[in-house]
């Protein structure tokens, strides 16, 4: 199937149209540039059509356009001369640079350039009088003029266009920057959220099961005491974490984020709880975000082993190394228990502790350790190593 031609644009007929229509009213009333030439002005009629007719492919072949339009420019200097054949050629020159390839868009202007000063030259050399420097602005005004006006539209034109790009690119890179953030916030706030609340909930279901299936009612009445002091405390977490994501003016006061000090109160919850817990913590001021980390992983730790470790001593030691803190946490694993209801997992504990401790640039191990048949039994083991910049800790 042959391929279409593409179609002038509108403008451009305009200007065919009327650059013919202007031209033929300058033939007939016998308004002439030269007003000789070795032929009748009716053979300028031809170099007036043809001329017209270029106008056509001003867009579609701008360097054809100039081309053949400079054969017709140079026919009608052989009769009396037409103005509007002279403008149109102009107008080619023009739309050859804004129109034509980057080559020669950087080439006619050179050229045509250099085609001015060759004819003033040549007629100062032939003449010998002033007067031949008119024919070189003559020139100048119909080719290099033109010329040298379509590179600097071209200019002013590729310049918005590529600010055009760069704000589009902009603007798609804050995009990117957005989601980027809102992903990350997100995935920070479900951190928060699940170390907040995660303890209080487990303890409340492992609690309020047992409160169930034992008939006793001091059992019962103990139960449902813990029940109530991990439902109060988890509601005031909540309350705090929902008034700081509602609130947009920036008015709250910022919350305290928890510190290694408040680690006594932890295990003392924890032990409230039903834990055997056992700690061991020295260490001297840290940065906020690695105590903030490692209070966070010591509560996941002590919510899972209150929801899936078997009976036993829960160790959780914190060292302080010459550029690092060692948190270590075992318990006791060795299968389901029997002897007490349990809390179900989804996981994403481990997952936040591994991302709190990639945030700090630090090493994470969770998993089974050590012999089922030895004296400890096997234990669950988790351990993270928070990196201490240099000099935070003074």
């Amino acid at each position: 199937m042959a391929r279409s031609r593409p179609r002038p644009h509108r403008f451009d007929v305009y200007l065919a149209v009327g650059g013919l229509l202007g031209g033929l009213v300058f033939w007939s009333l016998g308004l002439y540039t030269s007003g000789s030439g070795l032929v009748s002005m009716t053979w300028g009629l031809i170099p007036l059509t043809v001329m017209a007719g270029l106008e056509l492919l001003r867009r579609t072949r701008p360097q054809v356009a100039l081309v053949v339009g400079t054969l017709a420019l140079v026919a009608d200097q052989f009769t009396p001369g037409n103005a509007a054949t002279i403008l149109m050629f102009t107008d080619l020159a023009y739309a050859a640079v804004l129109y034509g390839t980057p080559a020669a868009a950087r080439r006619i202007p050179v050229t045509t350039g250099l085609v001015t000063l060759a004819t003033t030259l040549g007629f100062l050399i032939w003449w010998r009088e002033p007067q031949a420097l008119l024919i070189g602005v003559a020139t100048g005004l119909v080719s290099f003029g033109p010329a040298a006006t379509g590179a600097l539209v071209r200019n002013h034109r590729d310049a918005a266009e590529a600010a055009r790009l760069r704000a589009e690119q902009t603007a798609l890179l804050a995009e990117v920057d957005r989601s980027q953030a809102v992903t990350a916030e997100r995935a920070r706030m479900a951190r928060e959220l699940h170390d907040m609340v995660a303890n209080h909930l487990s303890a409340i279901a492992i609690h309020s099961t047992a409160a169930l299936s034992l008939d006793d009612p001091d059992t019962s009445k103990q139960a449902l005491g813990v029940i109530r002091e991990n439902s109060v405390e988890g509601l005031a977490e909540m309350r705090r974490l929902i008034g700081i994501l509602r609130d947009s003016s920036g008015d709250t006061e910022a919350v305290a984020a928890p510190t290694l000090d408040g680690l006594g109160t932890l295990v003392d919850q924890a032990r409230a709880n039903g834990l055997d817990v056992d700690l061991d913590s020295t260490h001297t001021a840290l940065p906020a975000p690695v105590e903030l980390a490692a209070y966070r992983i010591v509560q996941e730790c002590l919510t899972n082993a209150l929801k899936h470790a078997s009976p036993g001593r829960v160790t959780v030691t914190l060292a302080q190394r010459d550029h690092s803190l060692d948190v270590r946490v075992t318990s006791p694993y060795g299968g389901a228990r029997d002897d007490g209801p349990r809390a179900p997992g989804s996981g994403a504990g481990l997952v936040g502790m591994r991302e709190r401790v990639a945030l700090l640039h630090g090493t994470f191990e969770a998993g089974p350790v050590g012999d089922p048949a030895s004296a400890d039994g096997k234990t669950w083991t988790v351990r993270a190593t928070l990196p201490i910049t240099e000099g935070e800790t003074e």
